[in-house]
């Protein structure tokens, strides 16, 4: 039995590495209309030129939203009140803004009247069941598309070739940056970091002061 045709679907999209191969790959795949939509949960300036980006990837359009507001007062302080840190130490920033990202998305899905939505979350950690779990809750019948659990790639390095750019890494870490946290993550995996060395830089130490 072939599949439900899909004519638009919503990409939760960051314009980093990941979410540019995957606007690339579903316009290929699904050959359908791709809407990309980037959630602000804190991390400011890092959103400038994404919406020429992502036309000139293939969107038909981008929507930012901004969702600090919401992000605090609903999710945020929650956790505060509720004392949730992981393992004693670690703010949860990150797992704390999916389900508000996937809800917006959800609402976008529904305004554009799109078949499908997907998301950029790899295998790591449980990020895929955070944004599929509210996925579903809010719209139990909509189609998600995962790239990570269907493409080829089996790593950054082949998304880097399947984009034919040459990559400068300007820093060696990765930041997230949300309103109760940042995150900073060194880009050089594990595999290959034998090849590699690098040592503390200036950059890991910015704080957010607002």
């Amino acid at each position: 039995m072939s599949e439900t045709k899909i004519d638009k679907i919503v990409l939760a999209y960051s314009g980093g590495l990941d979410t540019s191969v995957m606007l690339r790959w579903l316009k290929d795949k699904y050959q359908c209309e791709i809407v990309c939509y980037c959630a602000d949960v804190g991390q400011g300036a890092e959103m400038e030129g994404l919406e020429e980006k992502a036309k000139a990837t293939g969107a038909s359009k981008l929507y930012i939203e901004d969702l600090r507001d919401e992000f605090v007062r609903a999710y945020v302080w929650t956790s505060v009140k509720a004392n949730a840190v992981y393992e004693g130490v670690y703010l949860m920033g990150t797992s704390l803004a999916r389900p508000v990202i996937a809800k917006r998305q959800i609402e976008i899905a529904q305004k554009e009247n799109a078949d499908a939505v997907a998301h950029g979350a790899t295998g790591k950690g449980n990020d895929q069941v955070r944004f599929e779990l509210t996925y579903y809750a809010l719209q139990p019948d909509i189609k998600v598309i995962a790239p990570w659990r269907e493409w080829e790639f089996g790593g950054r390095t082949d998304l880097i070739g399947a984009a034919l750019i040459e990559v400068r890494i300007k820093n060696a870490f990765h930041f997230e940056r949300r309103r109760l946290f940042v995150l900073g993550e060194h880009r050089v995996r594990r595999r290959e970091a034998r090849a590699v060395k690098i040592g503390a830089q200036p950059e890991m130490y910015r704080q957010r002061h607002n």
